[in-house]
């Protein structure tokens, strides 16, 4: 018993084993309140009807966790003894540091899970896409500004002067602007996506080359998943410096195609061609009859040109509307025995006398 009555560092051997096993406690004690949220808490809110406590208990789960073992460090260090104020004064500090940034995830939490019950759905009924938009940009302000707030006031208790911080700020706001433009040109496009609104999330675009889905617009970028598959991240300030192609908000696509008959082909066959292009364009429902333009265009070099202009309409499959328009086309062709040109060469030869 000698041994553990033995100071070292103003405080017995005893009483530093009592304070690690306050903090060893306090551990054990998160563990078994982690256990019995995970095997007990989340069972009994899975039987509610709403699902608000459900996302309370995921979202604060770690956050109440901390606390315990926070709480443990704190008891030990008051059950200690140091001579040296400034030591004691910075690990209490400390501690508080922990216990504001802590409550701060909690109180992001908290309200994280609020809007994700209550606000979200709202979002989801609502005809207008704006709020599906502005809503995911508005939850990351708010969360950033209680953060900053948590941070601030965690650092104004460790005895950081908060007031000299921001001044010295100034001072170096030149450089910051300088080193942020780019920053801020992305900020202000993203503004000017939200005002102008020239796509909307789930819709199709094509950008510098690109070509795909628009999945999320933020403040200072937009998620776009191409049709490869892969996700894109394009900076909000190209889309001011390029031109965007809203392919979701066409009405109709325009589809161009070119037949060529051999020079074999009779006027009236010519005509007939034409007609049987008229027919397979009323007879099928995805295509737009009024805007449709079928004429004898060229004469070429081995063949009869017929420009063939028809436009799909916006609910219509694309690729398989052009698949069972060609495949008529074919069908119809054959059928009267009008021939496709293909290059060919007529070569006359003359007898030399």
């Amino acid at each position: 018993m000698d041994f553990l009555n033995k100071i070292y560092y103003h405080n017995t051997i005893l009483e530093w084993l009592i304070a690690l096993g306050i903090i060893l406690g306090g551990v054990i004690a998160a563990k078994l309140l982690y256990w019995f949220t995970s095997a007990v808490m989340k069972k009994i809110t899975a039987k509610t009807k709403t699902k608000l406590d459900d996302l309370l208990i995921d979202k604060l789960e770690k956050p109440v966790i901390f606390i315990v073992i926070i709480a443990a460090y704190y008891w030990s260090i008051s059950y200690l003894n140091f001579p040296n104020n400034g030591l004691e004064n910075l690990l209490f500090k400390l501690a508080t540091f922990a216990l504001v940034i802590d409550i701060t995830w909690l109180i992001s939490r908290t309200l994280d899970a609020v809007v994700e019950e209550y606000v979200v759905p709202i979002t989801k009924k609502s005809e207008s896409d704006f709020d599906d938009q502005v809503l995911p940009i508005m939850r990351k302000g708010i969360r950033a500004v209680i953060w900053i707030m948590g941070i601030i006031i965690g650092m104004d208790n460790l005895g950081i002067d908060i007031t000299a911080m921001i001044a010295g700020l100034g001072i170096g706001g030149l450089a910051l602007a300088l080193a942020a433009q780019d920053m801020v040109k992305n900020i202000f496009g993203g503004i000017m996506i939200f005002l102008d609104k020239p796509f909307k999330i789930g819709e199709r675009i094509q950008i510098d080359g690109f070509d795909g889905t628009v999945e999320e617009v933020g403040l200072r970028s937009t998620r776009v998943r191409t049709l490869e598959g892969r996700l894109l991240i394009i900076n909000n300030s190209t889309f001011s410096d390029n031109t965007v192609v809203n392919v979701s908000a066409e009405h109709t696509r325009k589809v161009v195609l070119n037949l060529g008959m051999t020079y074999d082909t009779t006027p009236e066959q010519m005509q007939q061609s034409m007609d049987i292009l008229k027919e397979i364009v009323i007879a099928h429902p995805a295509i737009e009859t009024e805007d449709a333009s079928i004429g004898f265009n060229a004469y070429g070099d081995f063949a009869l040109g017929i420009l063939f202009i028809y436009r799909i309409k916006k609910e219509g499959d694309i690729l398989q509307t052009q698949t069972e328009i060609n495949l008529e086309i074919l069908k119809r062709f054959n059928a009267e025995g009008l021939e496709f040109a293909f290059p060919t060469q007529t070569i006359f030869k003359k007898e030399m006398a």
